[in-house]
């Protein structure tokens, strides 16, 4: 279902779940058969211009900004267009740069391309809290206002720490919108997501924050087909009282990307997020997870298995016996030396 998130000041949309009502005229245009000037389709656009679409914005008003700005001949040709076209209701609040002397239809190719959306804030499954600030810098918020929305913004009840919280999305605001109503947004998003997951079910053996910790887990250490199976690994682990071991806390201590390699001096790191000195869950989410990686924090695939490793690309392998896993880490690392991507825990 297509979401709007409203606030006092401001009604700020994610990209992904935007509704953009198409408030058409249609006893009017039943009552008009002739066609609407409309530049062809067939010759390129000239020099580019900025187009505000506003939340809930009519797609009537849309037209007549595009018009106004010459970037379509007419506005009964876009909304003409957008009355059969359901991708018009997907079109983002926000600022678009879109080119003069388009037809409709090319027009409305333009405002969909998330690309062309100034001050467009893109997280992806498993992005850090640090790599998505960079991001809202570049969409004009200023560093001050955003430290200070990360101090004043109210989390859930039982989350402690940001990270995690900052659903994976795209979102694009309205302007003048403030860092805090941002961030709100984004973590209004997050509980929504984890609610839909069953992350506040009493039955649950972990807390929601504790299983917005593992699903962070499971987005950094397996591929979506093995999510299921990471989470397993995680709780037969802990049920086991043997340490995690998990290279990806000890990237999230480093901060760093793109390596599969761990050095042993890493791994001493002494940290309450390195699993391989510390027993249990770290302290907090170690990235930003994705609505797949919670639902299988909430609902692991049944196995025994305690090890786990990516032998090669898209084949990752699960064990309970861990002379196997030795065997398979000689495969892993055989095809490492032969150039192949691969990564074992």
């Amino acid at each position: 279902m297509k979401k709007i998130l409203e606030f006092p000041a401001v009604r700020v949309v994610i990209v992904l779940s935007l509704v953009v009502v198409l408030n058409f005229a249609l006893i009017s245009l039943r009552g008009s058969h002739s066609k609407p000037a409309d530049y062809p389709c067939n010759q390129p656009g000239t020099t580019e211009v900025l187009i505000q679409v506003k939340s809930g914005e009519s797609g009537v008003s849309v037209g007549r900004s595009l018009a106004r700005a010459g970037v379509i001949e007419s506005s009964e040709a876009y909304f003409r267009l957008a009355v059969g076209d359901v991708r018009a209701t997907k079109v983002a609040a926000g600022t678009h740069r879109i080119q003069k002397g388009l037809c409709a239809k090319q027009a409305l190719v333009q405002l969909l391309d998330s690309k062309r959306v100034v001050g467009l804030i893109s997280i992806t499954e498993g992005m850090w809290v640090n790599e998505v600030l960079p991001q809202m810098y570049n969409a004009g918020f200023s560093r001050t206002d955003v430290q200070s929305a990360m101090s004043k913004l109210v989390k859930p009840e039982g989350f402690s720490y940001l990270e995690g919280l900052l659903f994976p999305a795209q979102y694009s605001f309205d302007t003048g919108t403030k860092a805090l109503q941002a961030l709100s947004a984004m973590v209004i998003r997050s509980e929504l997501e984890m609610r839909k997951a069953g992350f506040f079910k009493s039955e649950n053996d972990f807390t929601p924050q504790q299983l917005l910790i593992i699903a962070s887990l499971v987005e950094a250490e397996g591929g979506i087909g093995d999510y299921s199976k990471v989470s397993q690994v995680i709780r037969n682990r802990l049920k086991r009282g043997m340490p995690l071991q998990f290279d990806s806390t000890v990237h999230y201590i480093l901060q760093s990307r793109g390596s599969i390699f761990l050095s042993t001096k890493s791994t001493a790191i002494a940290s309450p997020y390195n699993t391989y000195r510390r027993y249990g869950l770290p302290p907090g989410p170690i990235n930003n997870p994705g609505s797949a990686a919670m639902r299988a924090a909430v609902s692991p695939e049944p196995g025994d298995w305690l090890y786990f490793i990516t032998v090669a690309p898209g084949d990752t392998r699960f064990t309970a016996d861990f002379s196997q896993f030795n065997k398979w880490k000689v495969e892993y690392r055989k095809n490492l030396k032969s150039g192949m991507f691969g990564g074992g825990r």
